[in-house]
């Protein structure tokens, strides 16, 4: 076998692995629940979610929007709180502070408007201010995570509905 055609046939097989693997061909995008567990920094909020019965349905078909507090801030909270992490977690309005931080559709940051109200998923509107991006009082530190079902938003403080 010539130099060309080993070189070419190797490729070819580089290229099949790539493909079968999903290395070249682009892997599947996660799910809103998947893309923050793997993020690392929502391990609270994972284990809410869980808590509350919420897993399977922001695994779900959405699209949605999630404003996902980050560990910190539930670190935040249960300092504000005095309360435990347990303590949080057997809240009996734990699944309605969590339904306060989903919108139903996919709403990017660049389909967000100054002074906009939004229902969430709690039946209670979040206000949208621009400059820094803000819902409710929580800033937005990171915007458009897009999952395959929706899109995640980085806020730094947990909502809490009136």
């Amino acid at each position: 076998m010539n130099k060309k055609s080993f070189v070419g046939s190797l490729l070819m097989l580089l290229m099949m692995i790539g493909f079968t693997t999903g290395v070249l061909a682009g892997e599947e995008q996660k799910d809103i629940v998947d893309t923050a567990v793997e993020a690392g920094d929502f391990t609270t909020l994972a284990a809410a979610l869980e808590k509350a019965g919420l897993v399977e349905t922001l695994k779900g078909e959405g699209p949605f929007t999630v404003f996902a507090p980050t560990d910190e801030a539930f670190e935040k909270l249960l300092k504000e709180l005095n309360i435990t992490a347990e303590e949080l977690l057997a809240r009996d309005d734990l699944k309605t502070i969590l339904l306060y931080h989903v919108v139903p559709g996919k709403v990017l940051s660049t389909d967000l408007k100054d002074g906009q109200e939004v229902e969430t998923l709690a039946k209670e509107d979040v206000e949208i201010s621009l400059d820094p991006v803000k819902v409710n009082d929580s800033t937005v530190v990171k915007a458009d995570i897009e999952a395959s079902n929706g899109v995640i938003h980085v806020i730094d403080s947990v909502l809490i509905p009136d």
